[in-house]
């Protein structure tokens, strides 16, 4: 079975908290490993200036932590970073794929449409995570079905069932991931949130800045309906999303 390390390798301070999380998960089945996610990466933490932009670091509000990131957590946890076979992308936002370089021999995996998005000259994206020309696999559309939304398996190294989740709006392409573990299902929802407050509350200050951030908020906004009535008739999937650090501890806790 797999195991699932729940890893917080991003800090930013922002008006709307001061300890914003980024939530990547480690998979580990003997020694083959995948990320989902991988925050920012050491080479930012090293030369933020050069990889990410003064303007981007101020305006985002991140910290930087060599310790936080995924290849300093993975030898934390006594592991071989050189093991990570595959990355799982959600989408291709800086703080998502930082860390893609510091497994240079690893597959990126993502969805089409978010790779398309990337090639189109999209100014969101920053050109240095993907310096290193990682090897890149795309999902097309699919007919397969996971409780109602679309979904795309996962080719990796790992026997565990992966899923990429189309979750449209936050970017053209931003998927969520699907993983099952033993006989249930761990729904991680990336950026379609910013904080779960969200999901119950649609006035919350922080909408403001998803809106903002959407590249198509009337789909944003659909994705949010269609996770809120996932969550309500499914209450045994385990979800988060990326920069909810209450979230994240809630996970972490069980590490």
């Amino acid at each position: 079975m797999v195991e699932i390390y729940h890893l917080n390798c991003v800090k930013i301070v922002s008006p709307y908290s001061d300890n914003v999380s980024g939530h990547c998960m480690l998979l580990k089945e003997n020694d083959s490993m995948a990320l989902v996610d991988t925050g920012i990466g050491l080479l930012d933490t090293c030369y933020p200036d050069e990889r990410i932009g003064q303007e981007l670091v101020e305006m985002v509000g991140y910290r930087f932590d060599k310790k936080l990131t995924a290849i300093q957590q993975i030898k934390g946890l006594g592991f071989n970073p050189e093991n990570v076979q595959d990355c799982i992308i959600s989408h291709l936002d800086n703080d998502h794929i930082g860390g893609l370089s510091d497994f240079p021999k690893a597959t990126v995996h993502m969805g089409y449409e978010e790779y398309q998005n990337y090639l189109s000259g999209n100014p969101r994206y920053l050109k240095t995570p993907l310096l290193h020309e990682p090897v890149i696999k795309t999902y097309p559309k699919s007919n397969d079905q996971w409780f109602g939304f679309e979904a795309r398996k996962v080719y990796t190294s790992l026997c565990t069932e992966i899923l990429l989740i189309p979750l449209f709006g936050h970017t053209l392409g931003h998927c969520g991931v699907a993983i099952k573990h033993s006989d249930s299902w761990i729904f991680y929802a990336a950026d379609a949130y910013y904080l779960r407050d969200e999901l119950d509350n649609s006035d919350h200050p922080i909408n403001q800045l998803a809106e903002a951030r959407a590249d198509d908020n009337e789909m944003r906004i659909a994705t949010l309906d269609r996770i809120r009535k996932l969550i309500s008739s499914h209450p045994e999937i385990r979800f988060f999303g990326y920069h909810d650090v209450d979230e994240f501890k809630s996970f972490a806790k069980n590490n």
